[in-house]
């Protein structure tokens, strides 16, 4: 049986290992931090990535626990409505699809709890050091002692170390898009009732949505920013940033400010993409953001983890030990339809893409090739 270490224990890293243990692989799973990550934005589930997991059988399960928005308005600089829709939003597009839209938190509950009884999961340990040659990847933890494995699979996001240990330095990989996002929660101070509200003020913007039957705001706000200098860890920084620029606005700035700075779940990064010529070094091979993030801004991050997990274990598992030959096969089927949604982040910069673009991107691959 082989065994494949997956840093990582979000949305890509989960899924894979689910899919990994049905083909006869032992996968454990490290995870940074000391548990489940809790709150982030609402996530898509879309197009293909709805077969993945309908293949999983969570297809029922993602359904009851999806958003139930009415609708959305887009206000003014002082928070007058200038527009509102009840066809679509524009975290969710089209409220009458069959894509889910669901908390981030939630789709990853669902998957640890689909994989922790036959799946090794490390939480509060990560990966420091990584030898690899013809026979196995020797691994070196930051808390445990170093151990060995056959594959080694980096879907630890944006800032992947797997990526940096094996690949190179970040830079040489990421393209900054100009902005960046900041996601909190908050109390529902503005009473929204299943209904977003979208707002946009010179460089700077936010949408807000209710979650957990209106009870609990999702904050996310964007401004333009070239990198910032500093640790993108260094929370403290982030939130100072993010406060001073929400304090700027002239529309419940104040509440905004207090909500980023009291959040236990804030979270803040660039709106970046990974754009790399191969995902895979040896017996190591990148997933998810790790090797070709499209960023928040493509609305596809989830569905291309949910289906670059599918084919890796699909090509996995066809190919007889043969790790090399499955990577090939990975990387062949996943280009085409990563090249498509990541040029929905900026096809139309400022604003969504188009419902066709979105459309053809979110169906460009299939899984029984």
């Amino acid at each position: 049986m082989q065994t494949v270490l997956i840093s990582g224990g979000g949305i890509a890293g989960s899924a894979l290992a689910w899919l990994l243990r049905r083909r006869g692989f032992a996968p454990t799973v490290v995870e940074r931090a000391p548990g489940l990550r809790r709150g982030g934005q609402a996530v898509d589930i879309r197009g293909v990535a709805l077969d993945v997991v309908d293949r999983m059988g969570l297809l029922a399960q993602a359904r009851q626990v999806r958003t139930r928005m009415r609708g959305m308005s887009l206000l003014d600089a002082d928070g007058s409505e200038i527009e509102r829709s009840t066809e679509a939003t524009y975290s969710s597009g089209r409220l009458d699809s069959d894509d889910i839209e669901l908390l981030r938190e939630d789709l990853v509950q669902m998957l640890y709890e689909r994989t922790r009884d036959d799946v090794e999961y490390v939480f509060g340990d990560s990966i420091t050091a990584l030898e690899q040659d013809e026979r196995e990847a020797r691994v070196h933890f930051a808390q445990a002692a170093p151990r060995t494995f056959d594959l080694v699979v980096g879907a630890d996001g944006l800032h992947s170390a797997v990526r940096r240990l094996v690949f190179g330095p970040e830079e040489d990989f990421t393209h900054h898009l100009g902005s960046y996002v900041s996601v909190f929660s908050a109390d529902n101070f503005l009473g929204l009732d299943n209904w977003q509200v979208w707002l946009r003020d010179g460089d700077a913007g936010f949408g807000i949505m209710p979650v957990r039957d209106n009870s609990e705001l999702r904050i996310a706000f964007g401004f333009r920013s070239e990198p910032l200098d500093g640790d993108h860890r260094d929370s403290d920084s982030l939130r100072q940033t993010v406060a001073d620029r929400l304090a700027s606005l002239r529309w419940e700035a104040t509440r905004l400010a207090k909500a980023a700075w009291e959040a236990p779940d804030f979270f803040c990064d660039a709106m970046a993409q990974i754009r790399m010529e191969r995902w895979s070094h040896g017996r190591t091979v990148l997933l998810g953001d790790a090797g070709y993030c499209a960023s928040p801004l493509s609305g596809q991050g989830t569905s291309l983890a949910l289906a670059g997990a599918h084919v890796l274990a699909d090509a996995l598992g066809q190919a007889g030990g043969d790790h090399g030959a499955a990577f090939a096969r990975y990387e062949d089927r996943m280009r085409h339809f990563v090249t498509l949604n990541q040029a929905l982040a900026t096809e139309n910069p400022g604003g969504p893409a188009a419902e066709e673009s979105v459309t053809r991107a979110k169906n460009a691959l299939s899984l029984d090739r």
